[in-house]
């Protein structure tokens, strides 16, 4: 750890903004030198006494920060990072990257340029139940199948907060990026070609948007995915939560508490259970192996994860780790998903 703390500006302060913030500020590896958000936000007691900033470049030149921890809406994303990088930081940024490839590309490039850390927001990379998911996964070797979803019945404050998401970015772009990141991680190929399909399921938002969407991709190895999901109060709550991966030698599956609640923020991090299924028969053409269930219990909330996401940005500058596959994958993740989003609109396959 450097002998001073690293000194931290937090643009954006809506639900991963605060909870970034909170992080920081029990970290004592980091300083926060000012938040930046356009309005005045409900903010925990313990950020109560943090100057907060209406404007990000005024505040980047006034304070001089080390890292910029970049959270406000995805259509912002790269201007700040590259301004970021420029002013000689190194950047945390939440998912999406970017909103088009080519700005994801330009912020990575920036990140090189100058020489500095560039850690995106996947935080199911620090979750330790995810992180034994991939392992398993991968033990018992591809090609694969992927079905993932995460759909949420969404109402009130939480669906306000969809509608402002859905202002810039779809819901499988937005969260598909977490999901496609997992498959990518377990295949380890390339994705060859993505389809989508969407509808716009409420007149609260724009004629152009969709609110529920879904995406597949075929990987270079024969690996196969799918990712649904849904934002908004007609959305069902049945089968909201399918994490599973299949192959010919077996299944591990993310098994969820029955009484979940598809619009609580710890469900869609949470995995309660994962089941491991060996597809083995014997001379009967019974199965040899029974399933083996792992519970994951201790299992960190949504704050805690977020303490976890941030020790690692501080470990990654602190010890100089090569982020290299790091920044590669985000981006591959954000291509395929973005050129889900470009097939809804086309009714066309997408090849990569």
């Amino acid at each position: 750890m450097s002998a001073k703390p690293i000194r931290v500006l937090v643009a954006g302060l809506g639900n991963m903004g605060r909870s970034h913030a909170l992080a920081y500020h029990n970290n004592p590896g980091f300083q926060i030198i000012g938040l930046v958000n356009r309005s005045k936000p409900m903010l925990a007691p313990e950020l109560g006494g943090y100057a907060i900033h209406s404007d990000f470049e005024t505040a980047l030149k006034e304070l001089k920060p080390d890292l910029c921890s970049i959270c406000t809406y995805s259509d912002s994303h790269a201007d700040y990072a590259v301004m970021a990088f420029e002013a000689g930081c190194d950047v945390f940024i939440e998912k999406p990257l970017a909103t088009t490839v080519a700005d994801a590309e330009r912020v990575v490039a920036a990140a090189k340029k100058a020489g500095k850390k560039l850690i995106v927001g996947y935080i199911l990379r620090h979750h330790p139940s995810w992180v034994r998911l991939i392992a398993e996964a991968r033990l018992l070797g591809g090609p694969y199948v992927f079905r993932m979803n995460l759909n949420q019945q969404s109402s009130g404050p939480t669906w306000m907060t969809h509608k402002s998401l859905m202002q810039t970015t779809s819901p499988i772009v937005d969260c598909g990026v977490h999901y496609v990141d997992v498959m990518c991680q377990i295949t380890d190929a390339k994705a060859v070609e993505v389809r989508g399909m969407g509808l716009r399921l409420s007149n609260e938002i724009a004629p152009d948007m969709y609110n529920y969407g879904h995406l597949q991709v075929i990987y270079e190895d024969g690996s196969v995915g799918w990712y649904e999901a849904g934002w908004g109060p007609m959305i069902s709550e049945t089968a909201f939560f399918v994490k599973d991966v299949m192959t010919p030698n077996g299944s591990v599956s993310i098994v969820m508490d029955p009484n979940a609640k598809s619009d609580d923020i710890d469900t869609h991090t949470k995995t309660a259970v994962i089941r491991v299924h060996k597809a083995e028969t014997g001379p009967d053409g019974k199965f040899v192996h029974k399933d083996e269930d792992f519970r994951m219990d201790g299992e960190p909330g949504h704050q805690e994860l977020c303490d976890l996401e941030q020790a690692y940005v501080l470990k990654a500058i602190t010890e100089n780790i090569n982020l290299e596959r790091h920044m590669d994958d985000a981006v591959q993740s954000l291509r395929i998903c973005l050129a889900a989003d470009e097939s809804v609109r086309t009714g066309q396959p997408v090849k990569l």
